[in-house]
């Protein structure tokens, strides 16, 4: 037999190493080879075994749609695409302490009510589970507890011709195959572990969730092929200084991606939000400088936000950037336009940027707003009352066009703004304000956007 040979594995990317290195030739990164036990022996391929043919089947075929199982927690199906599917595996990522530990153990609770559900965890012992659903007052829900790390003893256990439902492993970085050498949390033990989980959640039909650790850089911990292997992905995330907290699907093999389901943390958990326009919205005071009030799309639903700007003197050499919730390469870009095309000279000027709630926002269409709050916060002028903005602004300065107009004007008047400025539509189809119960003003390029927002500096001198 062979004698088997280390390897080092980089704990960023997967790649191996025959050798200690202090960086990964791969990724780049420092310090992150460990070493790892290899195979005892190399593959020998096929050899002259021949395998059975596979049979081949046209794209023309009618399947039905794959049944769901309903959690009753309404923004949790919405993400999922109408709840668990029978069979699935689902990989669940947040910050630490940012409470994906009590959202699954209210999904298990309410699950439990129509089917036999299981919570494994490694982390946490079986009185500090108890402790939580005392809190959440989930204490007499039938939900099968345990604490376990061993992937072995969890397949022994959970593979039986008893019929479960739901299993949750919190967390997949605390488990382990014993014959692996290395530590749990390692490249090769996430991915291990997690195909072992997998191959037996579709071998018994149990919806599988996965509880995931995350990076400082915010992406999941573990090898890449991670998200690969499992159907769905959702990211939990949300600032501890607010109590949203926003559920993202960022992959999902049976409904929408980019769907999102929002929660409030409470002293009994998280709640529901059923319409989160109205709590983004619900904490504004008048009409300030700086303030615009930006109508976006989240997955299939409307959303208004609150996109705060500050324009001050800077005290520094190099001026200040700050931005919470958007992208600061997008801030910037929007800056140079306003720049370059309008006259607005905020380069030697700190420039800080938020959007309001801990929603974090990524499609274009808010650099139209965005633009709004920088001129309104520059000019010292609140943007006219009861307004929303949305469009995306090209190099050149000139609005393009969004999708979904309809659903955002929809959900803007049913808030009971008054007034849109969105792009210019050429289409056939024209927007027109009675359709809506709004006054509309479509703007093709960035410097309609002045007159439009601030009628009483209509002559502003850096806006030529």
């Amino acid at each position: 037999m062979a004698k088997a040979k280390s390897t080092y594995v980089c704990q960023e990317c997967g790649a191996t190493h025959p050798k200690w290195m202090g960086r990964c030739d791969a990724c780049g990164a420092w310090n992150s080879l460990t070493e790892e036990a290899g195979p005892e022996s190399a593959p020998k391929g096929l050899g002259g075994k021949r395998g059975k043919k596979i049979e081949f089947v046209g794209l023309d075929g009618h399947e039905k749609d794959p049944p769901r199982r309903v959690a009753g927690i309404a923004e949790f199906d919405r993400v999922l695409g109408g709840g668990l599917v029978p069979g699935s595996a689902v990989l669940v990522g947040g910050d630490p302490g940012i409470g994906k530990s009590t959202l699954l153990m209210q999904v298990t609770a309410k699950l439990a009510g129509t089917g036999k559900t299981v919570y494994i965890s490694g982390e946490e012992a079986i009185a500090q589970l108890r402790l939580r659903a005392r809190r959440l007052g989930l204490d007499k829900a039938p939900v099968s507890l345990a604490a376990a790390t061993s992937v072995r003893d969890i397949v022994a256990t959970l593979d039986t011709p008893d019929h479960l439902d739901v299993v949750v492993i919190d967390s997949i970085q605390t488990m382990f195959l014993d014959n692996l050498e290395s530590a749990p949390g390692t490249v090769s033990q996430v991915r291990a572990s997690a195909q072992e989980l997998i191959r037996l959640a579709k071998r018994r039909g149990f919806a599988l969730l996965l509880v995931g650790h995350v990076t400082k850089e915010g992406t999941i911990a573990g090898p890449r092929v991670l998200e690969h292997m499992v159907d769905t992905v959702l990211h939990f995330e949300g600032e501890r200084s607010h109590q949203f907290r926003i559920l993202r699907a960022v992959k999902n093999r049976f409904g929408p991606a980019d769907e999102i389901g929002v929660f409030e943390m409470s002293d009994g958990g998280l709640d529901e939000v059923e319409n989160p326009s109205e709590l983004f919205l619900g904490e504004r005071e008048g009409d300030v400088s700086g303030a615009a009030v930006f109508a976006g799309i989240e997955g299939s639903r409307p959303v208004l936000v609150e996109i705060q700007a500050l324009v001050a003197p800077s005290a520094l050499g190099t001026p200040r950037r700050a931005v919470i919730g958007w992208d600061g390469g997008r801030l910037a870009m929007v800056m140079a336009v306003l720049d370059a095309r309008c006259g607005l000279a905020l380069g030697p000027l700190d420039v800080y940027l938020n959007v309001a709630g801990g929603l974090k926002i990524s499609e274009p269409a808010a650099d139209l707003a965005v633009a709004a709050a920088l001129l309104s916060s520059e000019s010292g002028e609140a943007i006219t009352g009861g307004t929303v903005i949305f469009g995306e602004i090209g190099l050149s300065g000139e609005i393009r066009p969004v999708s979904r107009i309809d659903a955002r004007l929809k959900e803007a008047a049913k808030l009971g703004f008054t007034r849109a400025i969105i792009p210019r539509v050429r289409s056939a189809k024209k927007t027109k304000s009675a359709d809506y119960d709004l006054q509309i003003t479509e703007i093709s390029h960035l410097r309609e956007l002045a007159d439009a927002i601030l009628p009483a500096v209509r002559t502003h001198q850096a806006m030529g």
